[in-house]
């Protein structure tokens, strides 16, 4: 099973991901002339934001796409797998929105991170935490024990809480200054389909056309009463939101 990502589709169906990340940015504080690594910066919108206030921004990325489409607005940007970062001690803080928990292997993550920072460096990021679009997963998860013809069920996801994530920073040298779940119930314009086909895409990649379409419409009808609010789709998205710094 492996997630694919389109740029293009991305920003149609999904750029509510960095609308959100607005506040995780404003924790950061970035300041000019700070040397700052964006991990998982997808296309760039919010690396291109602190480029624009002046901070020297590096973006990397697993998807070859959309660093393409980052590295098209004249950012700085290299593919790279996040839990296998080749930095050391090159930068004054790493920045991440609603990417590490497509990062399973989190303890390789934080190490990479502890080492591409300078001492008393900080690390600020927000992702899927605990309970992260439960109700989706769950729903994801019966359709394919349904069918067995589909294969077995593979969650792509860490959605740790926020006990779980601090404990982890901490043994991997960082002192965590804040730390916390949020509920956050988050419009689809594009739907739960859209969501499903950006999102989801690695859960559907070895099923037949037909079977995805089976699929999506079994999934949509089981969570349609708990996330079709007022003739408008929500995600039950929870958010991890934590600032920590580096040891010196």
């Amino acid at each position: 099973m492996s997630q694919t990502w389109k740029a293009q589709q991305y920003i149609k169906n999904a750029s509510f991901v960095a609308d959100y990340g607005l506040p995780v940015l404003k924790l950061l504080e970035p300041k000019a002339g700070e040397r700052v690594l964006d991990l998982g910066c997808g296309d760039g919108t919010l690396t291109l934001k602190m480029a624009q206030e002046g901070v020297d921004v590096h973006g990397v990325d697993y998807s070859d796409d959309m660093i393409r489409k980052a590295s098209s607005r004249g950012l700085s940007a290299e593919v790279m797998d996040g839990s296998k970062l080749s930095f050391c001690d090159d930068f004054d803080a790493v920045f991440s929105n609603a990417a590490l928990h497509w990062m399973k292997d989190a303890d390789d993550v934080i190490d990479g991170v502890a080492r591409a920072l300078k001492p008393k460096s900080r690390f600020v990021a927000e992702f899927g935490g605990k309970g992260n679009v439960n109700v989706i997963l769950q729903a994801m998860e019966t359709v394919f024990e349904r069918h067995p013809e589909f294969g077995v069920f593979s969650n792509p996801w860490y959605f740790p809480s926020d006990d779980e994530y601090k404990a982890k920073l901490e043994k991997g040298g960082f002192k965590v200054t804040s730390i916390e779940l949020i509920p956050r119930p988050t419009p689809l314009n594009a739907g739960i389909r859209g969501w499903l086909e950006t999102f989801a895409n690695g859960i559907t990649t070895n099923l037949s056309e037909a079977q995805k379409s089976s699929f999506f419409n079994q999934v949509e009808a089981m969570v349609r009463p708990i996330l079709f609010v007022d003739g408008q789709w929500m995600a039950d998205y929870v958010r991890l939101r934590f600032s920590a710094v580096k040891a010196g």
